[in-house]
């Protein structure tokens, strides 16, 4: 059975786009109405025909490695494909990442570097290990006091996707956006004990070396090292669960904004990806040294003199061809494990266990989260209901019986069956646990009406589908209507306002107040201006059922 590959599908959509975008200067409903094959051909072609880009005049910085300068494009100023660490190949693959060696002559940073590897996604494929590259937008107005600071994690699940544009952010929301390309997959993951004692976790390293790099140099573009918020959606919001969770990451950033970071399958039933979100215990160094022998003896490497020197002789293209999408005894690891060191607990324990640095966070998912091949028919309804979920059918069929829904009955009873589930319902778990140690602001995004994306199937009620929210932080929205464009707006200001004060309340924004165990409000984020606080989530979800189940509870 195929199932969830629109999860991580839509997450990449939002760089595809971005990319496309920033390539050709088309707005997102150019670029989106035309189709799957319009967002690749569009950004594939442009990256290919244009030559990077002149510096504009009075923007070198001197970064701590050497001098770059960049652009200036609708009142923000940019500077792209900046190196944050060495590039990870030979010895460095499957290495911490090390500090990249200075330069003098300037870096014209104009062009974006090219995402980490990973397999092919809609005819895109890159191979192109010197990827560790980030993007900072700044206003051009940004005047002498330094702005909050907002580093992006892409999305992707941890298997695809590239740093977003951020200039729209930084302009509109007055803050300094900086986005991050890290290693991705069997590169980004890799276990085996021959490369070092505590081996795997690179992206998460990566995302912390980014981290180092904005403290050592973002004030020199304008932003306040000591006022970091880092968020990201799906993988992205993942990794802002982890490093809440990392002694590593404790004081690279004051605050999180988590989107989306609830989406394995509650009950380890997934088909697409390894476990690695939120709420999932995750594999023990142990399980993914194991993994890791296996993926070693499919190469051919396993018996090898010097086991770590014949992995880093392995191509590129080989590695992603035999890991795969990560499902199988012998495909390696592709996701966040327990090191001890990077995460000594998966996230969903350490907020149980207030293992937590001491930041404030946004924390939500949207309503209708992982998008399904869906059932159609009361047969695929009960077929699908059972795979999932086992033993549990019997209790799940009583609480979502088909007859409560309406027309199409079957596809939105299982639509919200699995949403509940894997991530309204873990992500409120989640807001307790977190909120007993540190500030939690929680939502859920209800834009039932969100303009469709090209993966979804139009002629079906998707409801607020995973991340639709994204795309009103990335691009400027003239093609919505009244009360979307109010959404988006509303977004910005509530994303941007809190980076800047800790708090998501802030004008042109209604009142929100913090999540706690005697008012455990969560903020429905609607369009028109008619978002509210609410207490019922638990109840119209189901929580009490579903959280009996989650890791960490029983």
């Amino acid at each position: 059975m195929k199932t969830k590959k629109r999860h991580f599908t839509l997450s990449v959509v939002v760089s595809l786009v971005a990319t496309a975008m920033a390539l050709t200067s088309s707005t997102p409903a150019a670029v989106a109405a035309a189709g799957r094959q319009a967002v690749l051909t569009t950004a594939r072609t442009a990256a290919s025909q244009q030559t990077a880009p002149a510096c504009a005049p009075d923007t070198t910085v001197q970064t701590d490695q050497g001098p770059v300068c960049g652009l200036v494009t609708n009142g923000v100023k940019s500077w792209l494909g900046v190196p944050y660490a060495a590039p990870p190949v030979d010895r460095l693959r499957w290495a911490p990442p090390e500090q990249h060696a200075p330069w003098t002559s300037t870096v014209e940073a104009t062009e974006r570097g090219a995402p980490c590897p990973q397999p092919a996604f809609l005819g895109a494929e890159s191979t192109n290990e010197d990827c560790l590259k980030l993007n900072v937008a700044v206003p051009a107005n940004a005047g002498t006091e330094p702005l909050a600071v907002m580093v992006e994690f892409h999305g992707g699940g941890f298997r695809l996707g590239a740093s977003s544009d951020g200039t729209y952010l930084a302009g509109a929301g007055h803050v300094v956006h900086v986005s991050v390309d890290y290693r991705l997959g069997i590169l980004g993951f890799m276990v085996n004990k021959s490369l070092s004692a505590r081996s795997g976790n690179y992206a998460l390293r990566d995302q912390q070396e980014a981290l180092r790099w904005v403290h050592r140099n973002i004030a020199k573009f304008g932003g306040d090292p000591n006022n970091v918020t880092i968020y990201g959606a799906s993988a992205g919001g993942s990794s802002v669960c982890a490093h809440t969770t990392s002694p590593v990451s404790k004081g690279l950033f004051q605050k999180g904004i988590a989107q989306s970071g609830e989406y394995n399958s509650l009950l380890d039933k997934d088909t697409t990806w390894q476990k690695q979100d939120c709420k999932s215990a995750l594999p023990t160094l142990a399980e993914a040294e194991q993994t890791g022998d296996r993926f070693a003896a499919a190469l051919g490497c396993g018996n090898a003199t010097d086991v770590a020197a014949c992995l880093r002789a392995v191509p590129v293209k080989t590695l992603l061809e035999k890991s795969g999408d990560g499902l199988g005894p012998d495909k390696g690891t592709l996701g966040p494990i327990v090191d001890g060191t990077i995460l000594p607990l998966s996230p969903g324990e350490a907020f149980a266990k207030g293992r937590v640095n001491k930041v404030t966070l946004m924390h939500g998912v949207d309503r209708d989260e992982v998008q399904l091949l869906g059932a159609n028919t009361p047969e695929e309804y009960e077929k699908l209901v059972k795979e999932q979920y086992g033993s549990l059918a019997p209790e799940v069929f009583k609480r979502y019986p088909i007859n409560r829904f309406p027309a199409p009955s079957v596809f939105i009873a299982y639509r919200t069956i699995v949403a509940d589930s894997n991530s309204v319902c873990p992500a409120l778990l989640n807001d307790e646990r977190l909120a007993r140690y540190i500030p939690v602001y929680a939502f859920q995004v209800d834009n039932a009406d969100a303009p469709p994306i090209f993966f979804l199937d139009k002629t079906k009620p998707n409801g607020s589908y995973h991340i639709n929210e994204a795309l009103f932080l990335a691009f400027p929205r003239a093609d919505l209507s009244p009360n979307q464009q109010a959404f988006g707006t509303q977004l910005v200001t509530q994303w941007t306002g809190f980076a800047k004060t800790g708090d998501p309340t802030v004008d042109g924004a209604p009142y929100w107040s913090r999540f706690t165990r005697s008012h455990p409000s969560v903020m429905s984020l609607v369009p028109a201006g008619d978002s509210q606080l609410t207490e019922e989530i638990s109840k119209q979800h189901n929580c009490d059922f579903w959280k009996k189940y989650a890791a960490f509870t029983r």
